[in-house]
């Protein structure tokens, strides 16, 4: 943490927003980002690929009772949000949980933080372009073209871009949760009046018989409910977007808690709700992880052409995750490399404003997805999910961790907490960390691939502390920098 960030954080003003000085990493940025843009990012954030094309495998293994792993996930996740997004209003930051663990925790936090998030974005574009591919092969035009290809096209598109500057990205993700959100709306509509009406799909009546007439709500049992929670923590792995994309708005302490604050009904609403129709409308073993489950509803039902509009939503919001985790990403990496923790060329910005560096980064690891889909066309999107619920624990963790520091800090008078608050501290911070551990522990009963995913734990943990070693003494030179800077300023 920086001399003028104690002293200004000594210094804080009773009010909601004490005026913190940004870390360095915050420098050179713009405010282009409104109001809306930060809700509906927030929106977006909720609802993704782990939602559209997840949601298929994971309703095949563990039944209808996935709505209820949604539904535990989805409340941790909201408190890991509600904490990041107190810190927020304390100090808004581009380099959001990475910034306040450097703040609270040091800069070994900060590195931690920071490279687990990047384990998680990278995994997750992989997933992402992965995703695109076989959404794209759902038309029969493409099925010629091979997976990899398609891949590696969407990547280059979404690359270019994100690369324009962030009003752009702002407006994308805007009308990308607009068309998200209108589509599950609609979903949901017509959800009910097929049950109201009984009208048959693919030969069945929807309703509860579909469901107990085929295994009940369990039909695979607890553990198989319980083997999910790691894809289903993966699905709300960009909520956290919000407080990232805090750093480039002009009203953060009013945007954010609005933001942060809608969160739980639209887990409840999006996830819960559809997961339950759809297990109402069909049986969950129709479903499978080679296709949106929205896409199997639809298409089922026989009436052209809906198939193929659906499938063209949930296309969109793969391209939505894909642009939103090098948006996060290239922010995260350059308030890293503005400390030494990451390579000093993630610390470039153009003349947009955009730190194209750490973006360009994240998609040099999505080429090596593009080569994972043609290695593994069949096994890609479950692999890279596997490995980034590795990072998004990490990261969520690591926040928590931050935001009980924090609140210490606060109990020694160092600074004040904004009345936007984590609700039962540090009670709440450390529930949630228990239960995310779990969830990693748990994965153990899963020979298949839990077994494998957590074996990659202590590689994960070995290229971190290489990395600490290889990076300490750059990080120390900024550190003795930043000090001499701010003593100059003085």
């Amino acid at each position: 943490m920086s001399k003028d960030a104690v002293n200004t954080a000594l210094d804080a003003s009773p009010t909601d927003a004490p005026q913190a000085p940004a870390d360095a990493g915050d420098a050179g940025y713009s405010k282009d980002l409104k109001a809306r843009h930060v809700n509906m990012i927030a929106i977006g954030g909720a609802i993704g690929t782990g939602l559209f094309l997840g949601a298929g495998g994971r309703l095949h293994s563990a039944g209808p009772a996935l709505a209820v792993a949604y539904l535990v996930c989805g409340v941790f996740a909201y408190l890991v949000v509600r904490a990041l997004g107190e810190m927020v209003v304390y100090r808004p930051s581009s380099g959001s949980f990475v910034s306040y663990a450097r703040e609270f925790l040091g800069e070994k936090g900060a590195y931690v933080a920071g490279w687990m998030y990047f384990l998680n974005w990278s995994m997750t574009g992989i997933a992402d372009i992965t995703a695109i591919a076989l959404y794209t092969q759902y038309w029969s035009a493409f099925t010629s073209i091979p997976q990899w290809v398609l891949a590696l096209i969407a990547l280059a598109v979404v690359l270019g871009v994100n690369l324009v500057s962030v009003k752009y990205f702002g407006e994308m993700e805007f009308w990308f949760a607009i068309i998200k959100v209108a589509t599950l709306v609609a979903f949901l509509f017509v959800g009910i009046f097929l049950i109201a009406t009984q009208h048959p799909i693919d030969g069945q009546t929807p309703g509860l018989s579909v469901i107990t007439d085929h295994g009940g709500f369990m039909p695979s049992g607890v553990m198989s409910v319980v083997l999910v929670m790691q894809g289903v923590v993966f699905a709300y792995a960009a909520l956290e977007l919000v407080g990232v994309a805090a750093g480039e708005t002009a009203e953060p302490q009013k945007v954010v808690p609005r933001a942060v604050n809608s969160i739980m009904w639209r887990v409840a609403l999006f996830y819960c709700g559809s997961v339950l129709l759809l297990a109402l409308l069909l049986p969950s073993t129709v479903y499978s992880s080679d296709e949106s489950p929205f896409v199997t509803v639809f298409s089922k039902l026989g009436i052209g052409g809906i198939g193929d509009i659906m499938n063209l939503v949930v296309l969109t919001a793969a391209m939505s995750s894909l642009n939103s985790g090098l948006y996060s990403t290239g922010r995260i990496l350059r308030s890293m490399a503005m400390s030494g923790s990451a390579p000093k060329f993630t610390a470039r910005m153009n003349r947009s404003q955009v730190p194209y560096g750490g973006i360009l980064l994240t998609a040099g690891v999505g080429v090596l997805g593009v080569g994972l889909n043609y290695l593994l066309p069949h096994d890609a999107f479950e692999i890279v999910i596997e490995i980034s619920s590795i990072g998004i624990i990490g990261t969520w963790v690591m926040i928590m961790v931050a935001h009980l520091a924090f609140v210490r800090r606060a109990k020694q008078g160092e600074l004040r907490r904004p009345s936007f608050r984590l609700p039962w501290s540090p009670v709440t911070e450390i529930v949630t960390i228990v239960f995310l551990i779990a969830v990693l522990g748990l994965m153990w009963n899963d020979a298949e691939t839990g077994r494998k995913t957590l074996s990659l734990i202590p590689l994960v943990a070995v290229a971190l502390v290489v990395g600490w070693f290889a990076a300490r003494r750059r990080i120390a030179r900024q550190g003795g920098q930043e000090l001499t800077d701010s003593s100059q300023g003085e």
